[in-house]
């Protein structure tokens, strides 16, 4: 049987390589993450979360929508460990995460997870939000093993 290879801690992307660009549909999100604020799209019609949003509800076709504050708690829904910064090529561990956010309907938000060594993670770890600066004082949701 093959020795497990040890990554070592994860950590989260170097935040001055993230940018983001918004919309008339992601404002709302980004402006709640500015705040330390988890949000996800809502229709205000028959309740789906959607994520990412959109104009339409693709449940009910509805345009009303409303951005309520989540928890900011989940679980890992899937994952991968990756050793090379993607930008520069270096070494250097992250785990990138999909978590299942509590109270959202089976919404899924991808982010980097730190807290824990890589090779540690498993599906349905229990997450909770943490929050990276990152370009032109945006923040990006990340997640730290609860």
């Amino acid at each position: 049987m093959a020795t497990p290879i040890a990554y070592g801690p994860a950590r989260v992307l170097p935040g001055e390589q993230i940018h983001v660009t918004t919309n008339p549909d992601t404002e709302p999100f980004w402006q709640a993450a500015r705040e330390h604020r988890l949000t996800a799209c809502q229709c205000s019609s028959c309740g789906k979360f959607r994520m990412p949003p959109s104009p339409y509800c693709p449940n009910c076709s509805s345009k009303e929508r409303e951005w309520p504050t989540l928890a900011g708690t989940g679980k890992v829904f899937s994952f991968a460990i990756c050793s090379r910064n993607p930008a520069t090529g270096d070494e250097f561990v992250y785990v990138p995460v999909v978590v299942e956010i509590d109270g959202a309907g089976g919404t899924r938000l991808v982010g980097n997870l730190t807290g824990c060594n890589a090779e540690d993670v498993t599906i349905g770890m229990p997450v909770e939000i943490e929050w990276t600066a990152i370009n032109d004082g945006w923040v990006l949701p990340n997640f730290r093993v609860a």
